[in-house]
C-alpha cells in the first residue's frame, strides 16, 4: 500500500525558512513593536510546559505567521496570555488597571481580542468547539472566567480556533497526556501527590497521543458555513479538510515511539522501517515519523523513497511552525530533515552525499543550494 505522501510546496518552505532565524520576530513589522514590552516582563523567565513562556508565545506567534494570519490574529497569537487565563496562572499585564497601555502599544482591536481570549472561559469554549456548538450564525455564547455571560462574534471565534491550535502544537506532549489527560475537562480526583511519577516534569517526552486529534477537531470547526472565509485557512491537515480519528492518533504516536526506543529489532531495518510506515499510514499530518523513515530509506540505500519521503517530512513541518515531537525545537527537526533531502538526491559520493561510516555522521552539513 503506498504512503499518503505530501508534494513539497516551495512557496510554504520559503515562508518556513526566515523563521528559523531567531530575529525574525525583531523583524516583523507587526509583531516587533511589541516585543520589547512583553520581553520587559519577564517571560523569558517564566516555565511554561515544553519550555519558557517567550518560547511559547514566540512559537504560537511563528505558527500563525505561517498561516498568514492577519495582523490581531498574530498579535493575538504573541499576547494571548498576557492578562492570565484559566489554564495557566501567568499574569503579564493587569486587565484592571493596564488595558490602556496595551491598546496604545497594539491597537483597540487587537487588544480587545487578547482580553477576550484571557477572561472568557477558554475551557467552555475548547467544550462547545470540540462538541460543534457554534450557532448557525457563527456566534458562541460562554461565560467569561468571573461567571458572566458573553457571546463572542463569529470572527472572533474563529480567530480563537485558529489560535487554540497553535497554541496546542505548541506545547502539549506526553507529560500533559498524563496531567490533565480529559482535557479540557480538569482531573480534580487525581492527588498529585499520589500520581506523583506522571506529575515529574519533562517526563519522558513522548509526543501526545490525543492531542493532535483535538487539533484536527478545532480545524474542522472551521469549516463551520458561518467562518469560512473569516481568516486564511491554516494549511494543516489539507487546509483543515481532512479528519485524523482519535484511533490513528494513538496508533502513529505509539508506533513511532516505539522505533524511538528501539522497541524493535535492531540488527536489521525491516521491522522498524514497516512500523514506522504504518506509523504514516496512520497519522500523516505530521513530520517527524516521515523524517525518521526517509533516514531508515538511506541506511538502506532506498535513495528515491528517501527523497519523497523527506520532502514530504519537510512539508508538515513548514505547514505547522511548531514540533510535534518536543525533544527538540521545530527548527532542529527541519534542519536535519535538509540533511536527509541532501543526502537521498547528492551526485555520486560528492559534497552533501549520505556517508557510509557512522563516525561520518557526526560531519554532516547543509551545502549551499540544498533545499
Amino acid at each position: 500500500m503506498p504512503l499518503p505522501l505530501h508534494t513539497l510546496d516551495p512557496d510554504q518552505l520559503a515562508r518556513a525558512l526566515p523563521l528559523l532565524d531567531d530575529e525574525w520576530l525583531a523583524r516583523d513589522a507587526d509583531l516587533a513593536p511589541a516585543l520589547p514590552v512583553v520581553l520587559a516582563r519577564g517571560v523569558g523567565q517564566d516555565w511554561h510546559k515544553a519550555g519558557t513562556f517567550r518560547h511559547h508565545l514566540a512559537g504560537v506567534a511563528r505558527s500563525l505567521a505561517l498561516w498568514r494570519q492577519p495582523r490581531d490574529v498574530r498579535l493575538l497569537g504573541l499576547l494571548h496570555s498576557v492578562y492570565g487565563n484559566a489554564f495557566v496562572d501567568l499574569v503579564k499585564f493587569d486587565a484592571a488597571t493596564e488595558r490602556g497601555r496595551l491598546k496604545a502599544l497594539v491597537g483597540d482591536s487587537a487588544e480587545e481580542l487578547v482580553y477576550q481570549f484571557c477572561t472568557a472561559s477558554r475551557r467552555q469554549f475548547t467544550e462547545q468547539a470540540l462538541a460543534g456548538q457554534i450557532e448557525p450564525d457563527g456566534r458562541m455564547h460562554l461565560l467569561t472566567n468571573a461567571g458572566e455571560p458573553v457571546t463572542l462574534a463569529p470572527a472572533t471565534v474563529a480567530a480563537f480556533l485558529v489560535v487554540s491550535m497553535a497554541d496546542t502544537i505548541e506545547q502539549w506532549f506526553s507529560w500533559q497526556d498524563d496531567i490533565y489527560s480529559r482535557f479540557p475537562a480538569p482531573n480534580h480526583h487525581r492527588p498529585q501527590a499520589v500520581h506523583w511519577m506522571a506529575a515529574l516534569w519533562p517526563g519522558p517526552m513522548r509526543p501526545s497521543g490525543r492531542m493532535l486529534h483535538q487539533i484536527n477537531r478545532l480545524g474542522l470547526a472551521l469549516q463551520h458555513p458561518a467562518l469560512q472565509g473569516l481568516l486564511p485557512m491554516p494549511p494543516v491537515f489539507e487546509h483543515c479538510t481532512r479528519t485524523l480519528s482519535a484511533g490513528d492518533d494513538a496508533a502513529a504516536a505509539s508506533l513511532y515511539w516505539s522505533v524511538i526506543q528501539q522497541d524493535q529489532p535492531l540488527v536489521d531495518l525491516d521491522v522498524a522501517t514497516g512500523v514506522l510506515e504504518q506509523a504514516v499510514r496512520c497519522n500523516p499530518w505530521v513530520g517527524e515519523p516521515q523524517m525518521v523513515l526517509a533516514q531508515l530509506y538511506l541506511s538502506a540505500g532506498r535513495r528515491e523513497d528517501a527523497a519523497a519521503v523527506a520532502r514530504s517530512a519537510l512539508q508538515c513541518m513548514a505547514c505547522w511552525g511548531n514540533a510535534w515531537d518536543k525533544r527538540v525545537q521545530w527548527d532542529a527537526w527541519l534542519a536535519w530533515t535538509r540533511i536527509l533531502l541532501q543526502g537521498a538526491t547528492a551526485e555520486g559520493e560528492g559534497q552533501g552525499a549520505w556517508p557510509e561510516c557512522l563516525d561520518k555522521l557526526n560531519n554532516v552539513a547543509l551545502r549551499p543550494g540544498a533545499v
